[in-house]
């Protein structure tokens, strides 16, 4: 009896744990351990055959450039020298212009002026049909119109023109003229034997008949302005003149027209 009641026992006790609800099965002890290697297994680095060639070749030692490293060298004392140069030539400039400035402004130099007071015409008549004689007597005035700057005329010529034929040149002594002043200077300009072209000389015969002769003058003047004591400026002068005048023996000015300038 004994004998056969031992295998019911054991398939009872097996049925009642198999189909008792309040029994569950202890977990297994391995699966932690199961889990914690498939993160290991996860974080494991790639294979030497996956990584790319540059980390499997071994580091080779750096290759030299054809690019070369620039010298340093030191700056050779004739460049300091000229630009020590160049800068004490760029400080003179900036005040040499500054100088100009100031005078200009404080004596505020205006261009002297050439004019004529008066002319007669003396004489002036045409010889073997194309040569001109004249006599031409003109009281010429220079004015300083500067209120503190005199003015020296140290070179000065005059030429009188008939159209654009010289007929007679004439040099100027030297004079000054202070702060607003006026210096008269009488001319006596003479052509002799000068010669015209036919239409030119025709021209003159009727201006003459008509009682109104035209001349041109110009002058050229090398001119010094004094700016006190120390410092002058010289500079050149260039003056164009026409004036009318009546006909000879006893000609008169009639009307002129005179410009003056650098």
């Amino acid at each position: 009896m004994s004998h056969t009641s031992m295998p019911l026992s054991s398939t009872s006790t097996h049925d009642q744990h198999e189909f008792n609800p309040h029994f569950y099965p202890r977990p297994q002890q391995q699966q932690p351990q199961q889990q914690q290697q498939q993160p290991q297994q996860q974080q494991q680095p790639p294979s030497l055959s996956s990584q790319p060639s540059e980390i499997q070749q071994p580091q080779s030692q750096p290759q030299r450039s054809g690019l070369k490293v620039p010298h340093v060298r030191k700056t050779k004392p004739l460049a300091w020298f000229t630009a020590a140069i160049c800068t004490i030539f760029g400080i003179v400039i900036i005040l040499g212009g500054l100088t100009v400035l100031f005078i200009y402004l404080s004596f505020k130099p205006r261009i002297p002026r050439f004019d004529v007071s008066s002319v007669t015409l003396n004489a002036a008549y045409i010889d073997t049909g194309s040569l001109l004689n004249a006599d031409i007597t003109l009281l010429t005035n220079f004015t300083n119109p500067n209120k503190k700057v005199n003015v020296d005329f140290n070179f000065m010529v005059v030429q009188l023109y008939y159209e654009n034929t010289l007929i007679a040149t004439r040099a100027i002594d030297p004079l000054s003229a202070r702060r607003r002043e006026s210096k008269l200077y009488a001319l006596e300009m003479i052509s002799s034997q000068v010669y015209l072209p036919m239409e030119v000389s025709e021209r003159l015969k009727k201006q003459i008949e008509g009682n109104g002769v035209i001349f041109h003058l110009r002058g050229t003047f090398r001119t010094r302005s004094n700016f006190g004591s120390f410092f002058h400026y010289s500079y050149w002068l260039y003056t164009k003149c026409n004036f009318l005048m009546t006909a000879p023996p006893t000609g008169v000015l009639v009307a002129r027209k005179c410009r003056t300038k650098l």
